[in-house]
């Protein structure tokens, strides 16, 4: 799982860079990473700092978050589930001057099911995703899975993160669960999306290796990737390094 899974509310980081990479120099910088980062604590696999993502994300009739229209443009809100775990998180992700802030509330999945219903209770730890969604009018879209890589550090002003993200598959989404069975799209089997995550400036251990692998940052979202993949949104040409296959793919991540 993440780090700072505890919290109810909190702001991890306030920049998010992200490069979209292919796989022969997301090995260098992974070797690099490995060697200058430690590994997420909560992560796992054979060199403990892997772990499995899917969330679930919502959007209006419309399609409003997709198009950024309006305050829409700042804003995302998700499901997310770590692994094969026992809760979930709700999510909303706001972006505010260039910073972005995250606010999170873990419920059990047995639980998702009160999103359905006209009103949750304020007793319930979930009410405020609850709210916003219906005064939003937003309703659940696709599910997207991906495994992350993720290293991480603390500086004198704060924590840093550097993951990468791969093995990125979405489907239609069918109601208020998670689906780990059966085939979905592909949204990118020839990139993989690098983040770095910190606060105030650049650190000065992520800058040289940005310049010796000399990456240039690209915006790219999982999500508007996904809605186009599924034909959810017509007129949408992500970037070639992006395209997804036509064909869906049976989404393998172990």
């Amino acid at each position: 799982m993440s780090p700072s899974i505890h919290t109810r509310e909190n702001r991890e980081f306030a920049t998010e860079i992200k490069f979209l990479i292919d796989p022969a120099a997301a090995g260098k910088i992974l070797d690099w990473a490995r060697a200058n980062l430690a590994p997420d604590p909560q992560a796992g696999g054979d060199s403990l700092d892997t772990y499995q993502i899917t969330s679930l994300y919502f959007d209006t009739e419309q399609y409003d978050v997709f198009h950024r229209r309006g305050s829409f443009g700042r804003s995302k809100y998700r499901i997310r589930r770590y692994d094969l775990g026992e809760v979930a998180f709700l999510e909303r992700k706001l972006k505010t001057r260039g910073l972005l802030t995250k606010r999170r509330t873990i419920v059990k999945l047995g639980e998702l099911e009160r999103l359905s219903e006209p009103g949750s209770g304020r007793d319930w730890a979930g009410h405020w995703f609850h709210q916003r969604l219906l005064a939003r009018q937003l309703r659940l879209v696709c599910q997207i899975t991906y495994r992350r890589t993720a290293r991480v550090a603390m500086t004198n002003h704060g924590p840093i993160r550097l993951t990468m993200d791969e093995r990125i598959c979405a489907r239609p989404a069918t109601g208020l669960a998670f689906n780990d069975a059966g085939e979905s799209t592909a949204l990118s089997e020839s990139r993989i999306i690098l983040e770095l995550k910190y606060r105030v400036e650049m650190p000065a251990l992520f800058r040289p290796m940005v310049e010796s692998f000399e990456l240039t940052p690209q915006p790219v979202s999982k999500y508007r990737l996904a809605a186009a993949a599924l034909g959810l949104v017509a007129d949408f040409a992500p970037p070639p390094e992006t395209s997804a296959p036509s064909v869906p793919t049976l989404c393998a991540l172990g």
